[in-house]
């Protein structure tokens, strides 16, 4: 039986071990697998759920997330389609606009997010219906463009932290990923995604670490550096992140990745984002906040692969 959960690989280490941790999870009950799309920093996210497709038979596959500005949607439309036709109709896609981690080594610089992000949904959907479509958008551009070997219903996910992409992703996505939210912040995301979503059923997913020992404390520090910089200026403003923090983490993570930039990070700020204390406790708020909340699906990151398995295995148990 599927339980409400899904796990979501930093593929940092070698594919074939991934796949041994997707393998594990879907035994487990687990429901979905993502595989971040973080650019040079990990493994090619696409050849890594290939190998998870060709491995497993029932756990639902995606990036989580990709974005328009690595590849073009169209490219990216064609790689989720031949994932579904590899994996047996088990693919989706979680979409956003990029964060600093992925586009900055390449240069990219991200111009007018939620309306790229926006046109991206229109073209996947499109592409994914079977349609010709025609597209000017800000970004990327598709003339008389069409798939012949798409799947009408594929799952789009949208994600994000800021009020525009959060109300796109009500108006346009099938669900929406929240990560590594500001647990004062979640229950306002949450009730701003139910009252404007239009597709039925909407699925929210939300996503952080669960942290029970002294090295997964440090290790959701160094998770936290890159997506603080990335937070939208309210969230900044509540915990008292200053220019001066914010320009040492993205200086940090740009000389040494994450974990050089973890030490720039207060401890009182990770208790706000994680979930903290022992798998009890642990499993006390997680199941609070679904009850609170509504939440659909926990997913469950994996920063660092090669000591995975204890933490499926611990949350499969919370959920069981």
């Amino acid at each position: 039986m599927n339980l409400p959960i899904s796990v979501n690989l930093m593929p940092t280490s070698k594919v074939e071990k991934l796949v041994e941790l997707a393998e594990l999870s879907e035994k487990l009950g687990y429901k979905r697998c993502w595989v971040y799309d973080e650019g040079l920093h990990t493994r090619d996210v696409f050849v890594t759920l290939t190998s998870i497709a060709i491995a497993t038979k029932k756990i639902l596959i995606g990036p989580g997330i990709t974005n328009p500005y690595v590849r073009h949607p169209g490219i990216t439309a064609s790689a989720i389609a031949s994932l579904d036709e590899v994996s047996n109709g088990r693919s989706f896609i979680g979409l956003g606009a990029g964060g600093g981690l992925t586009l900055n080594p390449l240069g990219i610089e991200r111009l007018k997010p939620v309306t790229t992000v926006s046109e991206t949904v229109v073209a996947l959907r499109g592409l994914f219906s079977g349609q010709k479509i025609d597209l000017e958008g800000n970004e990327f551009s598709l003339k008389s463009a069409s798939l012949n070997y798409g799947r009408e219903n594929i799952e789009i996910f949208l994600a994000g932290r800021g009020k525009r992409i959060t109300q796109l992703g009500a108006e346009l996505g099938d669900g929406f990923y929240l990560s590594y939210i500001h647990k004062d912040f979640l229950s306002g995301h949450l009730e701003a995604l139910r009252n404007a979503a239009k597709r039925n059923p909407f699925k929210i997913v939300y996503s952080t670490m669960i942290v029970s020992s002294q090295k997964e404390f440090e290790e959701a520090r160094a998770a936290l550096s890159f997506r603080l910089v990335d937070s939208p200026q309210e969230v900044k403003d509540y915990i008292g992140m200053t220019e001066e923090i914010n320009s040492q983490i993205k200086t940090a993570l740009s000389e040494g990745g994450p974990s050089n930039a973890a030490k720039y990070v207060p401890s009182e700020w990770v208790e706000q984002f994680v979930i903290t204390g022992s798998s009890s406790e642990a499993s006390e708020e997680l199941i609070n906040l679904f009850d609170k909340n509504g939440i659909d699906e926990f997913q469950l990151p994996i920063g660092n692969p090669e000591e995975a398995e204890k933490v499926i295995s611990r949350t499969s148990k919370m959920f069981a």
